[in-house]
């Protein structure tokens, strides 16, 4: 894999690279416009010259044409044509063939398989034609010169240019390296935030990201240690309490001693399971991707019907599920609102006293569960779906996860739970209320 550096790198010489060719060609293309068109004007008023020479009798100034210098010498040819097609005069770099035809202006002329740029000048009074031209190669060799003076500092600066690239992106990604460097020396304890310093700006958001991560796993791992601790706790009581009846049972002589021995046995063990039963619960809910779960239409009053019947009847309760539930259904996640159901329909059980009774009822936005047992104090309404959170109210098996775990399913399937105190009488109200999407009335 391409490390971040070296790509930075990469593509800021790509890019310098592209930039100095789009100027070089960009610098070929003017260049050599303006210097055909300074060339074309020299020709021309060399040309003018010669025939001003010549106007004066003058024949030799042929061999009189300037050069620019050295480096290109005799870069301009003249020739001197009688109208009737005698060469007069001519330059000595110029070929003894015509340079050109008996039109005036400017043309190109193939002499002697050379390309010539030529200027003709026609003078009807003293007879005469003057042309005045250079050979196309030399026009093309200056733009060279050109352009090789233009790339020559660039190839000599391109290195340096790289190596400035290079340790500027060593410098910059500094910060980057010193994160590095302290994340991997951390150990699998540390979750304390990385510490900013002189991080550019680009890196905060990562940065960021990165310390919020580390805060959602301490917290996800400070709630584990929390779940573990207590779990650990809940489960010693019922299994000390096991061991001590199980003493009992085998001790006793007396037969109603030792089948309340065995009373007590069968207690602990449900306490137990149904701590294990929600300890999974939770951890399954919490587990679960948000928004991932399966929906489908079900009829909430057979669900209800399930329950009652798993758990009302050894509770010795009297449960009351109204006649408009029964041809209810709403659109949800069936595990889910199995979980809501269930956990509200067992804390309900928990509080009440032998003999009372559980009412489900059909709300406009939703369904309800009553009680008649003591409530909840005022106070405490607003905590009691907190983790293991069991009040003044707590009963003898309760374990703080049931109203906790109905919380959050009625969250994944898009319902709210409401607790609120009976007005009528004491006991406490739970209204399941769905978005109007999950309401559907068969």
């Amino acid at each position: 894999m391409i490390s971040l550096r070296r790509r930075l790198f990469l593509v800021l010489i790509a890019a310098t690279s592209l930039i100095w060719l789009c100027a070089v060609v960009w610098i070929y293309l003017s260049s050599r416009s303006e210097l055909e068109h300074v060339l074309d004007t020299r020709l021309r008023e060399a040309a003018r010259m010669v025939h001003s020479l010549v106007a004066g009798g003058n024949l030799a100034a042929a061999d009189a044409v300037p050069v620019a210098d050295t480096e290109y010498e005799r870069q301009l040819s003249c020739q001197i044509w009688s109208l009737d097609g005698r060469l007069l005069a001519r330059s000595s770099s110029a070929p003894e063939e015509a340079l050109s035809g008996p039109a005036q202006g400017f043309g190109w002329r193939l002499v002697n398989g050379e390309d010539w740029r030529v200027y003709t000048l026609l003078d009807q009074v003293k007879g005469v034609r003057v042309v005045v031209g250079d050979r196309v190669g030399l026009r093309a060799r200056l733009v060279r010169d050109l352009i090789t003076g233009v790339l020559a500092p660039a190839v000599l600066v391109a290195p340096l240019l790289a190596v400035l690239i290079w340790v500027s992106l060593a410098r910059g990604l500094e910060p980057l390296a010193r994160m590095a460097k302290e994340i991997a020396g951390r150990d699998g304890e540390d979750m304390c935030p990385v510490a900013a310093g002189d991080a550019p700006s680009e890196v905060r958001p990562l940065l960021d990201a990165l310390n919020s991560l580390f805060g959602k796993v301490e917290a996800a791992r400070k709630h584990e240690r929390d779940v573990t601790a207590f779990a650990a706790h809940e489960l010693r009581t019922p299994l000390a309490g096991l061991r001590t009846q199980a003493q009992v049972a085998l001790a006793a002589t007396d037969a109603d001693m030792r089948t309340d021995a065995l009373r007590q046995i069968m207690m602990s063990v449900d306490r137990s399971a149904r701590l294990v039963r929600q300890l999974l619960a939770l951890a399954k809910l919490e587990a679960a991707p948000v928004g991932k779960s399966t929906a489908e239409q079900m009829t909430v009053g057979g669900m209800l019907r399930d329950i009652a019947e798993q758990f009302s009847a050894a509770a010795g309760i009297d449960v009351h599920i109204e006649p408009a539930l029964e041809g209810w259904s709403v659109c949800a996640d069936r595990e889910c609102l199995y979980l809501v159901l269930r956990n509200l329909h067992e804390n309900a059980l928990e509080h009440m006293p032998a003999g009372g009774r559980v009412t489900w009822r059909r709300l406009p936005e939703g369904l309800c569960i009553e009680d008649e047992g003591p409530g909840i104090p005022e106070e405490e309404l607003t905590r009691v779906t907190e983790r293991f959170f069991r009040g003044r109210m707590k009963s003898a098996s309760g374990i703080g996860l049931g109203l906790t775990i109905a919380s959050m399913a009625a969250t994944r399937i898009g319902a709210q739970l409401v607790l609120a105190n009976r007005t009528d009488r004491k006991g406490l109200l739970a209204r399941l209320i769905f978005r109007q999407s999950e309401r559907a009335l068969l």
